[in-house]
């Protein structure tokens, strides 16, 4: 029988993830303009998010593009990487733990190179769910759908019996084009009753062969 299952996003679900607005703090003590961070940045965030640059190349673009010396560099990326893991959901953290048995979990995660090692050591996410799929490892980001069909292939489960979460919109409706229940996550309290309902619902029927001619 096909089980039920549960995929979720990380920033903004599972973790909190306010704008520190430490961007803007670093480009007025290097006195650069605003938005000047983000432009000197773009293709090397851009490419740590898919996983064509590592960490170390990461470390060196930033000291070379930001005029930053070892220290400062050091510092500068201390900022990006707390606001990037910012805290615990711990009350979705906690009802996910205990949702294992029940169905399959999993995580969808736009990423950053580095990102595993990190979450996996302040939060444990590993110990979490089942199986955690990082744009970064895979090189595709949400919303394109093949970041869906591998999240379903890495749990082995049909897309129309999973739920998604997520806090964006664009990758809910991507998640629904990929053949996926969705739900957008505006509080812990209706995601939870959400997920409630994907479980007591049962696991979908499977799609009904079209008649031949």
């Amino acid at each position: 029988m096909a089980e039920r299952c549960v995929v979720l996003d990380i920033g903004g679900v599972l973790e909190i993830t306010p704008d520190t607005g430490w961007e803007a703090a670093w480009e007025e003590r290097l006195g650069l303009s605003p938005g000047a961070v983000h432009e000197r940045m773009r293709d090397v965030w851009r490419a740590g998010s898919i996983g064509t640059i590592g960490e170390e190349d990461v470390n060196e673009q930033v000291a070379v593009r930001l005029g930053l010396d070892a220290l400062r560099r050091e510092a500068f990326m201390a900022d990006l990487w707390a606001e990037y893991l910012g805290t615990p959901n711990n009350v979705l953290i906690d009802y996910v733990k205990g949702l294992r048995g029940r169905c399959r979990l999993g995580i969808l995660s736009n990423s950053f190179v580095g990102a595993r090692e990190r979450e996996a050591e302040r939060y444990g996410f590993d110990d979490v769910v089942e199986q955690i799929v990082y744009s970064h490892e895979i090189g595709i980001e949400k919303p394109d759908l093949r970041a869906f069909e591998a999240v379903c292939a890495a749990l082995s489960v049909r897309p129309e019996d999973c739920l998604f979460v997520d806090d964006a919109a664009a990758n809910i409706a991507a998640a629904r084009a990929a053949g996926m229940r969705a739900h957008l996550f505006e509080d812990n309290a209706r995601t939870i009753a959400r997920v409630e309902a994907h479980l007591e619902a049962g696991p979908a029927a499977p799609p009904r062969a079209l008649p031949l001619t």
